[in-house]
């Protein structure tokens, strides 16, 4: 396994840490039932590890220039993904379609400053890089 795998394996994992303990609050909050959003959390975390790994394989594939500009489109477009698995998902569990749309739209404003925090942190770290990209990276910083 080369080292970008492991790298975007590691950030799938604690993205998806951060994401699930969002999602349960959010679920629990909205529904009113702690055992709801453990539900929405723990099918979530499953969906979003997949999801969340390819994407990250498709921006690391699509080389773009690292920058702040880059991390709110890669934020931002994560969240489209994230929110319609979040919405689907918390309908299924839950069977009201409304229901879902209130888990959805809550956790746009949270996952998103969630996740480019997310972001920025793991810009500092070098783990998984290799030694172009983080002679690029550290030359622009």
């Amino acid at each position: 396994m080369d080292s970008s795998h492991k790298r975007h394996i590691a950030k799938t994992i604690t993205w998806r840490l951060v994401g699930t303990v969002d999602t349960i609050v959010l679920s629990w909050a909205i529904t009113g039932n702690p055992f709801t959003g453990l539900k929405i959390g723990m099918l979530e975390m499953f969906t979003k590890l997949i999801l969340y790994y390819l994407h990250e394989r498709f921006w690391f594939k699509f080389y773009v220039e690292e920058s702040k500009t880059r991390h709110i489109i890669k934020t931002i477009s994560w969240r489209i993904i994230g929110t319609l698995d979040t919405i689907t998902l918390s309908w299924f569990i839950t069977g009201n379609a409304l229901t879902g749309l209130k888990i959805g739209a809550a956790e746009i404003i949270t996952k998103m400053i969630l996740y480019y925090l997310h972001e920025r942190t793991w810009y500092k770290i070098n783990f998984g890089l290799d030694k172009t990209r983080r002679a690029k990276k550290w030359k622009k910083t």
